[in-house]
């Protein structure tokens, strides 16, 4: 970035933050629900600069925070057996399950590795065909069309080693179960860009309608943020609640139908543990009957266990926004991020990682 466009943007931004504490009013509280969100703001120092009264909270935004110890547990079990290779992206391999984590299995010889995109799965299950290639796969509605284009190519090429187990997550009915119990104050939402491009406005309404709270599907730079922070304190000032895209130049209205279908062809909706959130029916995705010959929770026999979290870690109270990294005993002492405790110091999307290494903003 040349120096000029820096100034412009500072400009903007000043700006921006003067209609904003034109427009403070008291308390209030916005969610950003995405992990990007979260570091992003904690990066430009957002908080530090917005007017007192106005609190940014982090919510369920991180998949791989979000990704219960059950879950890893199993994943871990699968890659113990003999004949099995596990793959999976790489935020998930430090995150600690009961009593070990992929990258502890992996030291001792387990054979796991880490992809970069769920096409890479079928390259090795081809090249390795006297294997059996389990692909852990976790994300939100961002990721899943991708998976879902890896499962129907393996389908048509007939490969008959590879096997998904699914933890992939689906952000609105998250949003709806941390509403539903009103156990967080929460005045309205700063909403994902990433998984908007692909989901469109339409199924945060009920955010609206049911609720009667605001909400701003917003960008991932500083000037987005603030941008939709202005939004939120606009539909506030005029006593609006309504869903408003400030990302305009990525989300459609209708989001994007083609990775839409690509979804709806291969997987179904299904009840999903959320780390902190329990379990929320139909925030998950299973694969549709067509394709349960690659289920890996029906082919392998390892049932899923329901764990808790390590004793003193507080990351599923972070995720629903009840509490801040801060407020961790661990935070910062046993749980860092060389020898992380819980998933949110683990991936570079979790609010305690990001707190940790920006928190000076504050």
């Amino acid at each position: 970035m040349n120096k000029s466009k820096r100034i412009d943007e500072g400009n903007i931004a000043s700006i921006i933050l003067r209609e904003i504490s034109g427009l403070a009013d008291g308390q209030i509280r916005f969610m950003e629900v995405c992990g990007t969100h979260t570091v992003s703001i904690f990066r430009s120092g957002i908080r530090s600069l917005l007017p007192e009264g106005i609190e940014l909270i982090s919510g369920p935004g991180c998949p791989v925070c979000v990704t219960p110890v059950g879950e890893i547990d199993r994943a871990i079990a699968l890659a113990q057996l003999k004949d099995v290779t596990l793959l999976t992206f790489g935020d998930l391999m430090s995150v600690p399950g009961t009593s070990s984590s992929l990258n502890q299995e992996r030291a001792m010889g387990r054979d796991i590795r880490v992809i970069t995109s769920p096409l890479d799965s079928l390259e090795i299950a081809l090249k390795e065909k006297k294997r059996r290639i389990v692909f852990f796969a976790v994300g939100f509605e961002t990721t899943s069309p991708a998976i879902a284009a890896a499962v129907k190519e393996a389908k048509r090429k007939r490969i008959d080693n590879l096997f998904l187990l699914s933890s992939q997550r689906l952000i609105p009915p998250a949003i709806r179960a941390l509403l539903s119990p009103r156990k967080v104050k929460i005045d309205g939402f700063i909403l994902p860009g990433h998984v908007s491009v692909i989901i469109g406005r339409t199924p945060y309404s009920f955010i609206a309608s049911e609720f009667s709270l605001m909400g701003v599907i917003t960008g991932f730079e500083a000037l987005d943020i603030l941008k939709g922070i202005y939004m939120l304190l606009c539909q506030k000032k005029e006593g609006r609640s309504e869903i408003e895209i400030q990302y305009t130049r990525a989300v459609k209205e209708e989001g994007n139908q083609l990775a839409l279908k690509a979804m709806e062809e291969v997987f179904e909706p299904v009840g999903a543990r959320w780390r902190g959130l329990g379990m929320i029916l139909e925030s998950g995705l299973t694969l549709r009957e067509e394709f349960k010959e690659m289920d890996a929770s029906l082919v392998f026999d390892i049932p899923y266990e329901d764990k808790k979290d390590p004793p003193g870690c507080i990351c599923g109270k972070i995720l629903q926004g009840l509490k801040s990294p801060p407020d961790c005993p661990l935070f910062d002492k046993r749980c860092t991020p060389e020898n992380p405790v819980g998933p949110c110091m683990v991936s570079s999307e979790g609010s305690c990682a990001a707190f940790r290494k920006y928190g000076a903003f504050r």
